[in-house]
């Protein structure tokens, strides 16, 4: 299968998989946000996302993304490093002298601090929440109080450090990945390319600032939603 077998077909499944992980992180920042306003708006979230049959298949379904947009993007390196043999350290003074963005040249260190903040993330939410509530494993906070553990673990300043650091290596990750997505799909052009890397850079700023202020709002106690 051309999707599978060849370079061009897993750079498209490396695009189209990406797109949909955006498009869950956007869905996932404008939930976190309501955190920001209302514990109750936000915990109706959490119990309607809960342990319920369509979240559980919606959760695999995103594990399944992102397990393939990470196998892929180990294979693809591995093939370019292979391609390229002694000369893969010569790319930024060689091609395109002054116009090869650090983060373009790094992607697989940008995913793997992005794979161990996943882990991070999953261990202090899905775990705690919705394998929790599976499991019947209860612990001091209800599972179903998404809120509560926001506050729990935003409380800690070294996870606090951890996650704003995570939210950075995302943000360079989605700064490369949006625009070459677009240019892998055939919808970039020569006139699209710089509208779509500005139009990239706008879209993470703003879910990763989005994704910050949450977290930065309960280090420091002053969402409105604590306030009340």
């Amino acid at each position: 299968m051309w999707l599978i077998n060849s370079s061009i077909g897993r750079k498209v499944v490396m695009s189209v998989t990406g797109i949909a992980l955006i498009l869950f992180l956007t869905f996932h920042c404008c939930m976190n946000l309501v955190a920001l306003f209302s514990e109750e708006g936000y915990n109706m979230i959490c119990e309607f996302l809960g342990a319920n049959w369509y979240a559980v298949v919606a959760t695999l379904g995103l594990a399944a993304l992102a397990v393939i947009h990470i196998v892929f993007a180990f294979i693809l390196t591995a093939q370019n490093r292979k391609a390229r043999g002694n000369n893969r350290y010569e790319v930024s003074t060689t091609v395109n002298p002054g116009k090869v963005e650090w983060y373009s040249e790094n992607m697989l260190v940008l995913g793997i601090i992005i794979l161990i903040g996943l882990l991070v993330h999953l261990q202090n939410f899905w775990y705690n929440m919705m394998f929790a509530e599976l499991a019947g494993t209860y612990t001091a906070i209800d599972p179903a109080d998404g809120f509560g553990w926001i506050k729990e673990t935003f409380s800690h300043w070294p996870l606090v450090v951890l996650y704003l650091v995570w939210f950075a290596a995302i943000w360079f990750h989605l700064a490369h990945g949006f625009w070459s997505a677009m240019q892998t799909l055939g919808i970039s052009g020569k006139v699209w390319q710089k509208r779509w890397n500005c139009i990239g850079l706008i879209y993470v700023s703003l879910l990763m600032l989005g994704f910050t202020v949450v977290v930065l709002a309960f280090a420091f106690g002053c969402a409105p939603s604590l306030c009340c």
